[in-house]
């Protein structure tokens, strides 16, 4: 009998990071807080647990590392808030949960999993989704925990910029996992885009663009410029290629991204496909990701060519 596989992507987002510009120091930092996310869903899924377990734990470890856009160290809006969104989604049986316009809960993530599973809803924002929170007994911290120097500082150069930071990095992080028994599923939580204004929303806790699973294709996870994601349809569109067209998983990626690109459109995709296989798709010049699968790959990569 041959054994299952399991396997499992993970990204930190995509953008215009060059090697160049960036020091030793600190793409060894955000290597390390990748392979710490990889690690913790690889301990899930190495234990026979599920793909949603591990999507779930990956993504909480991004959004606890301030390194990355999602949970604590997530942007600020243009009035200095933050607000945050993320969405998760099982290939078995097609279940979802998504939230936005979070402004206390620490792991997104883990209200969005409680919003597929304890609730007869799909998408839930702002002050509801927070009432519902609290009911579920989700974590809750002040605001003031997700904020950091960093963040701040890169708000007021947007605003001296007279603009916001469309084209120059897209912070979201996801997870994409298969498990041995089969199924998949992805899990994708941000801050949004720095200096954004009147209660914008991007693709991240949009099932469909920034995030889908379906056990008949793949699990996607999506970063990138979030109104074109959407307007493509990326997600889905990557896995009902593989469905339907037959195409392998990076095929239908390249595809999806290249159309989303002559929409005017950047960012990346993460795949997980029932075969065992993971794939990232980008068109910027980097995109914070890794992966891992029972055959002993493990890998993390920041820039284009890795």
């Amino acid at each position: 009998m041959t054994e299952r596989r399991w396997c499992i992507a993970i990204h930190g987002g995509a953008g215009t990071m060059a090697r160049e510009a960036m020091s030793k120091a600190d793409q060894s930092e955000y290597q390390a807080g990748l392979d710490a996310a990889l690690e913790a869903g690889i301990a899930v899924l190495g234990g026979g647990g599920s793909a949603l377990d591990a999507v779930e734990a990956a993504v909480v470890e991004l959004e606890d590392d301030p390194l990355f856009n999602a949970g604590r160290g997530s942007v600020f809006t243009f009035d200095g808030a933050i607000e945050l969104d993320a969405s998760i989604m099982d290939g078995n049986g097609r279940a979802a949960g998504a939230v936005t316009g979070l402004t206390t809960v620490r792991n997104p993530v883990r209200l969005a999993r409680a919003v597929m599973e304890k609730s007869q809803h799909v998408f839930l924002g702002g002050s509801g989704a927070e009432a519902f929170a609290r009911e579920q007994g989700v974590e809750i911290v002040d605001a003031a925990w997700f904020a950091t120097e960093e963040r701040r500082r890169q708000l007021a150069d947007i605003k001296a910029r007279g603009g916001f930071d469309a084209g120059v990095k897209y912070g979201t992080v996801g997870a994409v996992a298969l498990d041995v028994a089969g199924h998949v599923a992805a899990a994708t939580s941000t801050g949004g885009l720095t200096g954004k204004r009147w209660g914008r929303i991007g693709d991240s806790p949009v099932i469909g663009a920034g995030n889908y699973a379906d056990d008949r294709a793949c699990a996607v996870s999506a970063t990138g410029s979030g109104e074109f994601f959407i307007r493509a349809g990326v997600a889905h569109e990557i896995c009902a290629r593989m469905r339907l067209l037959d195409e392998s998983a990076q095929a239908a990626a390249d595809a999806v991204i290249a159309e989303m690109e002559g929409l005017g459109g950047d960012g990346g995709v993460i795949v997980a496909a029932p075969d065992g296989s993971t794939v990232f798709s980008f068109n910027t010049p980097g995109m914070y990701r890794g992966r891992a699968d029972s055959g002993g790959l493990r890998e993390v990569a920041i820039f284009a060519g890795e």
